[in-house]
């Protein structure tokens, strides 16, 4: 059996990752590819905490931008997170992976409230946690979300896997061809820079926490295990050089 480069991980997919092709909604199809590689992992015994973003249904800035309240918008984002984290629970469970879904927005009919010492005998148990809307509050990002469950639940690594883009570039790729891949980076690059990885609150809590975030695609199947595996692909990012 390989034996994997980290036990205990966060893997942080935007809710775009689940809309596949089409860009919204839910696209059954990306899910099932997502399950099936959060099996692989399963099985090599490594302890899986998922959160999913929302934007694939709603996004709290896009709402503001046109007049709404921030909160409101906001909170309509993590009921969003709630929906892909059901659907990706589904998916996992038909293919006999045991999963909890644990909400920071009480809704005891669909979800477990989320409670630290529980996730993590979940994960003892060997089984999947998704962690769903967000962190309860407005004004933080499931970035923000993936930074704060990794340091509570002392994950080894966040792996934010992401839909059209394989790592950290300079500049956008897509509209720009001389946008550099960077192989290796510190939080520090990202806050000086102003690169657009995730948000400054979610890479303080990184790396006040020394908690290493690797960014690669998700758009390949069998990347979310090669990257658990130790193979370099996508960009590392650490707290220092």
């Amino acid at each position: 059996m390989e034996q994997p480069a980290y036990k205990r991980i966060v893997l942080k997919l935007s809710g775009e990752a689940l809309s596949g092709e089409k860009g919204f909604g839910i696209d059954p199809e990306m899910i099932q590819s997502i399950a099936e590689q959060v099996k692989e992992l399963h099985e090599m015994d490594v302890e899986v905490a998922i959160i999913v973003g929302g934007g694939n249904i709603w996004r709290g800035m896009a709402g503001a931008a046109k007049g709404m309240d921030r909160a409101t918008a906001d909170y309509m984002g993590m009921l969003a997170t709630v929906m892909n984290s059901l659907a990706l629970q589904d998916s996992l469970e038909n293919i006999e992976v045991q999963t909890r879904v644990q909400s920071s927005i009480e809704m005891r009919q669909v979800a477990e409230p989320y409670i630290r010492r529980r996730a993590i005998r979940h994960l003892e148990k060997k089984r999947v946690v998704i962690f769903a809307a967000g962190t309860g509050n407005p004004y933080f990002s499931t970035d923000t979300t993936a930074a704060l469950r990794a340091a509570e639940i002392e994950a080894d690594v966040i792996l934010m896997a992401k839909n059209n883009v394989d790592g950290v570039y300079s500049a956008d790729p897509s509209t720009n061809a001389d946008a550099v891949k960077y192989e290796k980076l510190t939080y520090l690059d990202i806050l000086k820079d102003g690169l657009a990885v995730m948000d400054a609150t979610a890479s303080s809590l990184c790396m006040d926490n020394d908690i290493p975030l690797i960014v690669f695609s998700i758009g390949e199947k069998g990347n979310i295990k090669r990257v658990v595996n130790g193979e370099e692909i996508g960009t590392i990012i650490r707290g220092q050089s």
